[in-house]
């Protein structure tokens, strides 16, 4: 399987260009707090950036891999429905972090633990 080819739900997918398909790693609506409460989908919070697994990635992506967590803005993506699963299409510069194993002990890692 090449680096911008996906098998996911068993469907060949090629991104192109810029491209960066996720898969959500937490649905939309109810969620927990650390200590447990359960926060309604209606409860207005600051603007929240979620985590996201990365499944394809177009020809011109330098710095995601499929398998990456990567961090973006929920309110900037467009959703797409392939086979029944719902993705997250974006472009790289949409991304605001990428967490990856490779990426410890780099010189431009931040240290913390995400």
């Amino acid at each position: 399987m090449s680096e911008n080819t996906t098998t996911h739900d068993k469907l060949p997918i090629r991104m192109l260009h810029d491209r960066v398909l996720v898969k959500s790693d937490s649905p939309e609506g109810e969620r927990r707090s650390g200590g447990g409460i359960l926060i309604p989908a209606t409860a207005t919070v600051g603007k929240r950036l979620a985590w996201a697994e990365v499944v394809a990635v177009g020809q011109s992506v330098r710095t995601v891999e499929p398998g990456d967590r990567v961090l973006y803005d929920p309110e900037e993506r467009a959703e797409v429905e392939v086979r029944g699963a719902t993705y997250l299409l974006m472009r790289e510069r949409d991304l605001h972090a990428v967490a990856a194993e490779r990426l410890e002990g780099s010189e431009d890692s931040t240290g913390l633990y995400l």
